[in-house]
């Protein structure tokens, strides 16, 4: 059977991604999902504020102390406290693993996006994801605005590297897809449909915000498959899949809809790393009933322009599901 697939130029051996999350900080089990069937690895994104705060913190104890005082910090420690760590962690995780490694950032300044994407791309990863991780919440900006900040955001970073540029994109956009068209346009080449945005909740014992990480369901590949489907055959870049994999039927609906590779952390979160065998295996064997001989023989079968019943993913299927609803009650 062949799994092959092509993402961000990068050919992988298997069209799953174990998606950015703390497994992949060890390197245990970066060669766990390796050999589990990963056909490539996304590590967790590095944060710009996390950086410059532990910046800040060094040299505020630095300035504070001593002479004598200082002398206790290890040595090189303010040269380590930056992005040192996760630049290293790129370095080893190339040499632990074959399969491709690829770099996640969040940024906050253009200065910050550039320059950490240049020392990303030094230290070795095979292809760049921007997490543009940004809630408007400023209400004096307009749709307009929030549009060209993540374009602008593309843009500088694709003219400070060579190494290939995804974009992990929200889906609260008011034109999803023509944001999408826009980044492929500008040289993204890749869209990961799409980031969980991880709202807070409220404490209602101790009236205070809770920060909890509820992990995804199956339920959740609905607003993904929808746009990949729109999507797939009318961009020039990749397209990765994210949110909602919990079984190998997620994985297959999602190359069905036109998406090159699916990635999922939530799954080997509950499940352990071993689960990206199960999903491999499931995907196999759902290949092998429908008598396909590769993941490309599938690929976008379901997209909106190869389906003949296309309008399926326009506004008449919301009637026909409300009248379908109506049958029922």
């Amino acid at each position: 059977m062949d799994l092959s697939t092509r993402y961000l130029g990068l050919e992988l051996g298997c069209p799953l991604v174990a998606s950015a999350s703390p497994l992949a900080l060890d390197l245990g089990n970066l060669r766990r999902m390796e050999e589990a069937g990963a056909g490539a690895v996304v590590l967790p994104s590095i944060f710009q504020e996390d950086i410059e705060n532990d910046i800040e913190e060094m040299e505020r104890l630095v300035a504070e102390s001593n002479p004598e005082a200082s002398s206790y910090f290890p040595a090189g420690a303010a040269t380590n406290v930056g992005p040192e760590g996760y630049l290293d962690l790129i370095r080893r995780a190339r040499a632990a693993i074959d399969i491709p490694v690829i770099a996640s950032l969040n940024g906050i300044t253009r200065a910050g996006w550039i320059d950490y994407a240049k020392q990303i791309e030094q230290a070795g990863a095979h292809a760049l994801e921007l997490n543009i991780y940004y809630l408007p919440t400023d209400l004096s900006l307009d749709g307009a605005e929030v549009e060209q900040r993540t374009l602008d955001i593309l843009v500088a970073v694709k003219q400070a590297v060579s190494i290939p540029v995804a974009v992990k994109l929200s889906p609260y956009f008011s034109s999803v897809g023509r944001m999408i068209q826009r980044l492929d346009q500008a040289g993204a080449d890749g869209v990961v449909l799409f980031n969980r945005f991880y709202q807070p909740d409220i404490d209602l014992d101790d009236l205070s915000l809770l920060r909890d990480l509820k992990l995804s369901n199956r339920a959740e590949i609905r607003l993904p498959l929808l746009w990949i489907g729109a999507v797939a055959g009318r961009i020039q870049g990749s397209i990765g899949a994210s949110s909602g994999v919990q079984t190998a039927a997620e994985v297959v609906k999602y190359l069905f809809a036109g998406a090159d590779v699916v990635m999922t952390t939530s799954a080997l979160l509950r499940h352990g790393i071993s689960y990206l065998k199960v999903l491999k295996d499931g995907l196999i064997a759902d290949l092998e009933a429908r008598g396909a001989q590769s993941v490309g023989s599938i690929r976008g079968h379901l997209r909106r322009g190869a389906t003949e019943d296309s309008i399926v993913y326009d506004r008449v299927n919301y009637i026909r599901i409300l009248r379908a609803g109506e049958r029922h009650d």
